[in-house]
């Protein structure tokens, strides 16, 4: 991964998962990583199998300075839209970090509003080392929770396309309608419960 110079001083990484799917909440996660303990193979989580995120978000938790993960209720999403839920996670995030970060370096093109200065990165994930294992911290993270929904809603099968719009996912909408956990603004769901 061709890797930006971060800025001096304590910078997080700051990105998160389940912007797309039709169900569940958006998880962030921001990272502190220590300078002095680098990890190789981190990458843009989805360019990683899900063996190898599970063993990269074990050694990030075990390794780096601060790490945090947040989420944004699917009630929020509804409420307020995904890009601000997304935005409110990632903030949540990173003010949940055990030490204060003095940078935050931003996947995407918008910032939450934090206490300290913030960047916007696009494609970050894949330039940035924090970046990217925030991003393999909110994938797995979200996933693990998709798959608890999975057990309360087996007939969804979450635990295949982790809410995602997937043709599986279309047909078990259209055959069992909206469960609770369902993003009631998103066209395909609200399309759905149209009378």
């Amino acid at each position: 991964m061709p890797l930006l110079r971060p800025p001096e001083g304590l910078v997080c990484g700051v990105d998160e998962a389940g912007r797309g799917p039709l169900a569940g909440p958006v998880v962030a996660a921001a990272v502190i990583l220590d300078p002095a303990r680098p990890i190789p193979g981190l990458n843009d989580s989805k360019k990683l199998s899900a063996k190898r995120r599970e063993a990269l978000a074990i050694e990030i938790r075990a390794t780096a300075l601060a790490w945090a993960v947040a989420e944004a209720s699917v009630e929020e999403i509804d409420r307020i839209n995904i890009l601000q839920a997304s935005l409110l996670a990632m903030r949540r995030a990173v003010d949940a970090l055990a030490i204060q970060p003095e940078h935050a370096l931003i996947d995407g093109n918008r910032c939450p509003a934090l206490r300290c200065p913030a960047e916007a990165i696009v494609g970050g994930d894949g330039k940035v080392a924090a970046i990217a294992a925030a991003s393999i911290l909110a994938k797995t993270v979200r996933d693990a929770g998709m798959r608890e929904l999975h057990a309360l809603y087996p007939q969804y099968a979450f635990d295949r396309h982790m809410g995602y719009p997937t043709a599986l996912h279309f047909r078990a909408l259209e055959e069992h309608g909206a469960s609770p956990v369902h993003r009631r603004s998103y066209a395909p769901v609200a399309r759905l419960l149209a009378p």
